[in-house]
């Protein structure tokens, strides 16, 4: 295969793309979309529900054919070449498919039968992935003993049983309460410190903006913003944002907000004011004690959601 001159250059990179589109039923899901990750680095790839994000995936990892565009996976030319990148890829996907009939250390040595791993070269890595997943105690234990947190640890040690030099994460924290959400995370640093690079999916902005080093911003097949979170933000957003609710809000929101604001929205019973200098807009406030009111620094998600639009996606 002969790789456009661009490709070839990125090639050295852990994962590129150039312009690649799919369609299914004549409908383009994904509509030429580039990117690069560099080892080390964690890559957002964000968007809403049938922005494209699952059929893009799924491409990069060559188990899907683009109509067009070309893509490398750790050198390799996908889907040509796509088994022997994905020897040195971990994937950890959305759901925990993780076998019931089996304990936490019988997952851990049937995955790394698909690697070709030999029993001792098994024996070798589970203490430090069962350690990793701090699921050192519950190495005997079954699938339906471990907590959702606990599981979410396992496929991700399972993900590392061939030292990925690349990890696909896909959406890695849903169903997690908050202290399994904090605990994955740090697990996910621990992966970077170690020069891992990551690809992530994620809903949540919050997540993203703290272990992403760069996004992409996708819908309706197309990337709409590509950068570092706080780079973005600031090209996009106004720093300062008030969120202000309760009775009374949509007068207030065309009488006082509207004015005083750099960018106002009205969604429901929330204003959402947008502003380089908030002071005269809280001023507003004062004394009107039906309206509660949140003053904060735009973020990840302000973004997204200017973006890509804040209304329901099925």
């Amino acid at each position: 295969m002969t790789l456009s001159p661009a490709l070839s250059q990125a090639m050295g990179n852990i994962l590129a793309a150039r312009g690649v589109r799919k369609s299914f039923a004549g409908r383009e899901v994904v509509a030429g979309i580039d990117l690069e990750l560099t080892r080390g680095e964690c890559f957002g790839l964000l968007g809403p529900n049938g922005a494209g994000k699952t059929t893009t995936l799924r491409m990069l990892l060559g188990l899907a054919r683009p109509d067009a565009g070309e893509i490398s996976l750790l050198g390799n030319p996908v889907p040509q070449a796509a088994r022997e990148g994905r020897i040195r890829v971990g994937v950890v996907p959305q759901v925990d498919n993780l076998d019931p009939d089996f304990t936490v250390r019988e997952n851990l040595v049937v995955y790394g039968r698909y690697f070709g791993l030999r029993e001792k070269e098994m024996d070798q890595r589970i203490p430090a992935l069962l350690e990793f997943a701090t699921l050192e105690a519950r190495a005997d234990s079954r699938i339906q003993e471990l907590s959702g947190g606990m599981k979410r640890r396992l496929v991700l040690a399972r993900a590392l049983v061939n030292d990925p030099d690349l990890i696909f994460l896909d959406e890695p924290t849903t169903g997690l309460d908050p202290q399994a959400r904090h605990q994955m995370w740090e697990k996910l640093r621990v992966l970077l410190r170690r020069g891992k690079t990551i690809l992530l999916t994620t809903h949540f902005m919050d997540e993203a903006e703290r272990l992403c080093d760069r996004v992409m911003i996708i819908d309706h097949g197309r990337s709409l913003a590509q950068g570092a979170p706080h780079a973005l933000i600031a090209q996009h957003i106004e720093p300062e944002v008030v969120e202000v609710y309760g009775e009374g809000v949509e007068t207030w929101f065309h009488e006082t907000a509207r004015p005083l604001s750099d960018r106002a929205e009205l969604h429901g019973e929330t204003a959402f004011c947008y502003l380089r200098d908030p002071g005269p807009l809280i001023a507003s406030l004062q004394g009107r004690g039906s309206l509660r009111f949140m003053h904060r620094r735009a973020n990840l998600e302000d973004l997204f959601l200017k973006l890509t639009g804040r209304e329901m996606r099925d």
